[in-house]
């Protein structure tokens, strides 16, 4: 049997949000000699598992690091808890920018061979060996979440059937969860795929206030109507599909009703267009455009043509950058607009409706 075998029996995809077979990826990493950077760095909005990981289960998921690759660094953003950890606990360490895009992939292997932390073109995976901006060859590196390697390592110890009796035959196991804003226990919890959204809530005591929506994912994700979550739906790709949201990072927020919801949505969209890496068009004067004519329309002072206007800039944002930051907020604001659109001061009869 494979090393890697159990892995891909389990059906084990990268618990960082983006979903790539953990087993495909390590079979690459040795494959290639790569080079393995563990990224610990929580670089979602409101993510806190990486640290979880970090802080109860470091040797496991460093024992599942060296099945893999005999060169591993840990990431982790500067000056955090977990780069604490992980120096007290001397192993190699990557200190990241607390920027959002630095904890991205190809932000993670440009820093840790020299350049900067921000994300190298997307025209080759890491593992096959990336150029850098100056179009000089990179060693092969691979990126591991770290909730995906301590996953490794208890498939290791307690088997795959152990593994699928979590979660569902499409998203497998047992998955980390961040609950934030708007729940009596905040925290990370134990959770998994096909759970009620209204089940994963409970397990920090549930909504302290009746909530207008439920952000998934943080900036990567988007909002669901809190009368959804009350009808039962799940954190299932099934059932989140037609509202254009994923299972994603795992990090679960309450958003107020009423006028509050665009207030949380601007701050979150002010604060995504200072992340650019300053690279490419789309971030650079796209994400400012889009979070100005939000606040025009957040503070009553735009009509019919300004949405308009930000309907066609979030249409021109996705596939156009070096990374998929613009992607993620164009999907997020396009998200807020369907779930709060009714909320804008502005006539909204032409805003896609949410589906029943």
């Amino acid at each position: 049997m494979s090393q890697f075998e159990p892995i891909e029996d389990a059906g084990l995809v990268g618990r960082g949000g983006a979903g790539f077979s953990a087993a495909l990826k390590a079979k690459l990493a040795r494959e290639n000699d790569a080079e393995l950077i563990v990224n610990a760095c929580d670089g979602e909005l409101g993510a806190h598992k990486d640290e979880y990981v970090v802080a109860h289960h470091l040797p496991e998921l460093m024992r599942a690091a060296e099945g893999i690759s005999s060169q591993i660094t840990v990431g982790a953003h500067r000056d955090s808890r977990t780069a604490g950890l992980v120096r007290r606990a001397g192993l190699p360490l990557l200190e990241v920018p607390r920027r959002y895009v630095s904890s991205q992939e190809r932000s993670l292997v440009s820093l840790l061979h020299g350049g900067l932390a921000r994300p190298l073109p997307r025209t080759r995976r890491p593992v096959h060996g990336a150029v850098d901006a100056r179009g000089n060859r990179l060693r092969p590196t691979v990126v591991f979440n770290a909730e995906t390697l301590w996953r490794i390592d208890q498939i290791a110890e307690r088997g795959v059937a152990w593994f699928r009796s979590y979660g569902t035959p499409e998203a497998p196991g047992p998955r980390l969860v961040t609950l934030g804003d708007g729940v009596r226990r905040p925290g990370v919890y134990e959770a998994a795929a096909g759970m009620r959204i209204r089940d994963v809530l409970d397990l920090g005591g549930g909504a302290t206030d009746r909530s207008a929506a439920i952000a998934i994912s943080g900036l990567s994700g988007g909002f669901l109507p809190a009368g959804l979550v009350d009808d039962g739906i799940r954190w299932d790709a099934g059932d989140l599909a037609p509202y254009d949201l994923r299972l994603g990072s795992g990090v679960f927020d309450t958003v107020p009703s009423g006028p509050q919801a665009w207030e949380h949505v601007r701050r979150v969209v002010a604060y995504a267009a200072g992340e650019s890496a300053g690279q490419c068009g789309p971030c650079m004067f796209g994400l400012p455009a889009v979070a100005a004519d939000l606040d025009l329309l957040v503070d009553g002072r735009g009509d019919d043509r300004v949405l308009e206007r930000l309907e066609r800039r979030l249409g021109l944002l996705p596939g156009r950058g070096a990374c998929a930051h613009p992607d993620a907020v164009s999907g997020y604001v396009r998200s807020a607009l369907r779930v709060f659109g009714h909320h804008l001061p502005v006539r909204t009869r032409h805003l896609e409706k949410v589906p029943a």
